[in-house]
């Protein structure tokens, strides 16, 4: 597959807690420009890096770190359709295909137009107080309404397209994009999503004596959840909570904005690294 576009302006960008990152941010950089483009680097944190990309300075961003540096580097991007290529230097990397080893063969391959851009939906949440809104914010992986730090369930009632759904009584509930079905909702029994899909999966934390089961719904669909009790918070991405008080409500909705990610060969990449992942459990092969 031959791409029509091949970047010739990139940032390369790590994390700033990550110190080997940085150093191999620094590293692509160099080997970026001995090919004759422009090119800088630096910590994905650092504010003018992040207003260079906001102007435009770019058409494309290499992310160095781990899955949050790739949220991180979705949030920033997106809104300026800039595609992301993720090279791996954390444990999990379920949002990657370049492990640290391997980059500059694909760079190699980028700059060949040897690629093809995968599109991965992005939801927007809102938060409302007796009507007025109190704040909004994007998410490449979920967005999750839970308790706060009394270990008692919470009652989120929950509606969609403006249609009651149900009344969970749980520890918590997940609004998933199919990138998030490896994440959070992953680890709370949800099913795993193509990444491609536009679809929204909600998945209780924990029910009690209440609706147990995943549900996916249709794109374009839109999730309401009420909090009917006290001690709720609302994080989006696994960022900081947000308190929420009784009555609150959050909306969720599929968001304007896409992520696009470099990729590289066939798009079976995604179940392989999803196997591998899987298989990583210090179980397997074990005598039962």
């Amino acid at each position: 597959m031959i791409a029509s576009f091949i970047p010739r302006r990139i940032v390369v960008a790590g994390h700033p807690k990550l110190v080997e990152s940085l150093h191999e941010a620094g590293i692509i950089c160099d080997y970026l420009k001995s090919r004759g483009l422009e090119s800088a680097h630096g910590s994905l944190y650092d504010a003018k890096l992040r207003k260079r990309v906001h102007n435009g300075d770019f058409d494309l961003l290499i992310a160095v770190g781990g899955d949050g540096t790739m949220l991180r580097a979705g949030h920033l991007c997106a809104p300026h359709d800039i595609p992301i290529m993720g090279v791996n230097m954390g444990r999990l990397g379920y949002l990657y295909q370049v492990d640290a080893g391997d980059w500059q063969k694909m760079i190699d391959l980028l700059l060949g137009g040897d690629y093809w851009t995968e599109k991965r939906m992005m939801l927007s949440a809102e938060h409302f107080r007796a009507g007025e809104s109190l704040g909004s914010w994007h998410a490449l992986n979920d967005v999750v309404v839970c308790r706060g730090g009394l270990l008692r369930p919470i009652h989120i009632k929950t509606s969609v397209d403006e249609q009651y759904l149900t009344t969970y009584v749980a520890d918590g509930l997940i609004a998933s994009t199919a990138t998030g079905s490896t994440a959070y909702a992953l680890a709370s029994g949800g099913p795993i999503l193509p990444p491609e899909l536009r679809n929204i999966l909600l998945i209780p934390i924990a029910p009690h004596l209440s609706v147990d089961r995943a549900i996916v719904l249709s794109e374009g669909s839109k999730v309401s959840m009420t909090v009917l009790s006290e001690n709720a918070v609302c994080s989006v991405d696994g960022q900081i909570p947000v308190g929420l008080a009784e009555d609150d409500r959050v909306d969720v909705h599929a968001g304007n904005d896409s992520v696009k990610f470099i990729r590289f060969g066939d798009p079976g990449y995604f179940y392989r690294n999803l196997t591998a992942h899987m298989n990583q459990n210090a179980t397997i092969g074990l005598p039962r």
